[in-house]
């Protein structure tokens, strides 16, 4: 058995008199760094929006920077890494959703499908914003790494990519916002704290 298989052996432990949980750890330190920078870097963005461009820029490139590190490590990183791990179907997916509201839904050690769902659907999102703002910094200001590819592009489509570019940010807000209704909901459902796990990388042992 790999070091790694060791480290997510979810097996309960006893002390006298007193019953505990193991606690694994799940998130390795990448994928924690990799999420609260996303936060981060996102947040900044969406806030300052045009008022500091260049802090939005900025933030913009840190985004897509962390968005292609997180594409790479979901194939060589560790196991709850990794996209095989948390990639379901549709159907997987929608039953996962049902035992939610049966409240029955089973407790997974990484993401469960739900959240692998919303993890694809985040990392695809934010990606079409930053790019869609990449080109539209290009068409706008003639700068940023788009800029002669955008060069001369006509007013209307500098108009058509705003509105893209500002749908893609408010669609991705939402989706945030729903991606924290439900990490709340399965702590509660689950009795742990997920948000905590994530800053620590720790979870208890339970089988899945």
């Amino acid at each position: 058995m790999s070091n790694e298989e060791l480290n997510n052996t979810a097996t309960p432990a006893t002390s006298p008199g007193l019953e505990t949980l193991k606690r694994v750890r799940v998130w390795d330190p990448l994928v924690r760094i990799f999420h609260w920078s996303l936060v981060a870097g996102f947040a900044t963005a969406f806030i300052v929006e045009d008022d500091l461009l260049g802090v939005h820029v900025w933030a913009g490139y840190l985004v897509l920077v962390l968005i292609s590190v997180r594409l790479v490590w979901g194939l060589i990183g560790t196991r709850h890494a990794r996209f095989s791990d948390f990639v379901r179907s549709p159907g997987a997916v929608l039953a996962y959703l049902r035992d939610v509201l049966r409240l029955r839904a089973p407790r997974y050690l990484g993401h469960n499908p739900a959240g692998g769902a919303m993890i694809v659907l985040l990392l695809t999102c934010v990606a079409a914003t930053g790019i869609s703002g990449l080109a539209l910094y290009g068409a706008e200001e003639f700068a940023g790494p788009l800029a002669g590819v955008m060069r001369g592009l006509p007013p209307f489509l500098g108009n058509v990519l705003e509105e893209a570019h500002e749908v893609l940010a408010n669609l991705t807000l939402a989706l945030i916002l729903i991606h924290v209704v439900g990490v709340l909901a399965s702590s509660l459902l689950h009795r742990e704290n997920l948000i905590g796990g994530m800053i620590s990388g720790y979870k208890r042992a339970e089988s899945e």
